[in-house]
């Protein structure tokens, strides 16, 4: 029987990486809202103290540090104090990530590492650091995106990294099932968050973006879409799935590879 206890999480800990804003701020408020303890760290200061402040108003016991992921002894020194203050963690939510518009084979060689670190090994890092906190079993959700499906002119790297995350993702399901772990992902479409918002002001990326939407649903999403996605798979509601992308789109598979034309008229495929 599905019971309503079963999708709270009082007594449950969890870390949310690139917790400050947007979809990331929007999972912390989730669960905090449904009585989890949360850590959440960012590179962003300011952003950083105003959703720690609302995450206590809501009644979590929170843990920040203001660290950018891609530094492997920040991610050990969060886990470490993690460790030391609960002693074990439920929930991992792996959504720090990013990137900027390119042509693919004119990225640099620094622009290159910093878009495979960003977007795939610091996943691999604090899953590998957090796991052994996961002694009772917990949940893995990793943000990836849309683009880990379809071409990416401009974000080729970018959308390579998130495709491996989510293949990542079906692995560690496989591997950590044992330890009784789950682990799944999540695939937002555009969201309107500061950091799509700043993606689409860059050199005008994206500017036809709405005619090539997979989506026929006709709302805008919102990051709360997304973190209502990734409450439900750390939940006791998905106990039976690991190992799938669930994808925040408005629309389902059968979408994919279609467009809106700009007139409004019909799909075109």
């Amino acid at each position: 029987m599905i019971r309503p206890e079963d999708i709270s999480f009082a007594g449950h800990r969890a870390l949310v990486t690139g917790g400050a804003r947007g979809i990331g701020r929007a999972t912390c408020e989730a669960l905090a809202s449904l009585g989890a303890d949360v850590a959440v760290c960012d590179r962003l200061t300011d952003e950083l103290d105003d959703t720690v402040a609302v995450l206590r108003g809501l009644g979590s016991d929170v843990i920040a540090e203001v660290m950018d992921v891609r530094d492997a002894g920040a991610v050990e020194a969060l886990v470490d104090s993690i460790g030391g203050r609960w002693g074990s963690l439920d929930i991992l939510v792996n959504n720090a990530g990013g990137g900027f518009v390119a042509d693919t084979l004119e990225v640099s060689p620094n622009g290159r590492a910093a878009l495979m670190s960003e977007n795939f090994t610091q996943v691999l890092d604090v899953t590998a650091r957090c796991v052994p906190l996961m002694r009772g079993g917990g949940a893995i959700v990793n943000i990836t995106s849309i683009e880990a499906h379809r071409a990416g002119p401009g974000f080729g790297i970018y959308s390579a990294m998130k495709a491996g995350v989510e293949n990542l993702t079906r692995t560690l399901a496989l591997e950590l099932a044992d330890q009784r772990i789950r682990v799944n992902a999540v695939a937002p479409d555009m969201i309107p968050t500061p950091g799509d918002a700043e993606l689409a002001a860059d050199a005008g990326a994206m500017a036809e973006s709405d005619q090539w939407a997979l989506t026929p649903w006709p709302d805008e999403g919102s990051p709360d879409d997304v973190a209502g996605a990734v409450v439900w798979l750390c939940s006791g509601w998905s106990r039976f799935v690991t190992g799938t992308t669930v994808h925040v789109d408005g629309g389902t598979s059968a979408a994919s590879g279609w467009r809106r034309r700009t007139d409004g008229g019909n799909w075109l495929l």
